[in-house]
C-alpha cells in the first residue's frame, strides 16, 4: 500500500506534463488566420516606417511575426529573426530606432534581453482592412 501515494504522484506529474505541452497548441493554430489577414494587406516590403518614439499597440501574430500600431489608424507587419521565436508568449516589447525611423535590416524588436533584427517591415492598411471586416459582419448579419 505505500507504493499508491509514489504511482499517484507519478500520475500527476505525467498529466501535468502533458497539461504545459498541449497549453501553447492553440495559440499558434489560432494565429494562421490572423496572420493571413494581416499579410493580405499588407504593402510592399519598406526600408523604414516613422516612429515618434511610442506605439499604440502590437499583437503578436506568429513566432516571429507582429503588428505594431503606431497610431489607431497605421500598422505595420514586421518579421523579425531569431533570437526571436516565441513572441506569442511576450507580453512586452519595444523597438529601436535610428534617426526617427524604424529600419529594417539595422533596427531591432526587443523582447525581454533580446534584441532581435527586423527583417522585414510592410505597411498595412488597416483602414481597408477594418472597413471589409465591418462590411463582412454587416453582410452576415443580413443573411443570418
Amino acid at each position: 500500500m505505500r507504493h499508491a501515494p509514489r504511482a499517484l504522484v507519478a500520475t500527476l506529474a505525467a498529466v501535468t506534463a502533458l497539461a504545459a505541452c498541449t497549453s501553447g497548441i492553440p495559440k499558434h493554430r489560432g494565429q494562421a488566420p490572423e496572420r493571413e489577414r494581416y499579410a493580405a494587406y499588407a504593402g510592399e516590403p519598406l526600408d523604414r516606417m516613422v516612429w515618434l518614439g511610442h506605439y499604440d499597440g502590437w499583437e503578436s501574430i506568429g513566432d516571429n511575426q507582429l503588428v505594431v500600431f503606431t497610431t489607431p489608424n497605421d500598422a505595420y507587419l514586421l518579421k523579425v529573426t531569431p533570437p526571436c521565436t516565441d513572441l506569442p508568449f511576450v507580453d512586452t516589447i519595444g523597438l529601436t530606432a535610428t534617426g526617427g525611423a524604424v529600419y529594417s535590416r539595422l533596427d531591432s524588436v526587443k523582447v525581454k534581453r533580446w534584441h532581435c533584427p527586423i527583417a522585414e517591415i510592410r505597411r498595412i492598411d488597416y483602414k481597408r482592412m477594418r472597413a471589409d471586416l465591418r462590411a463582412e459582419a454587416e453582410q452576415g448579419k443580413s443573411t443570418g
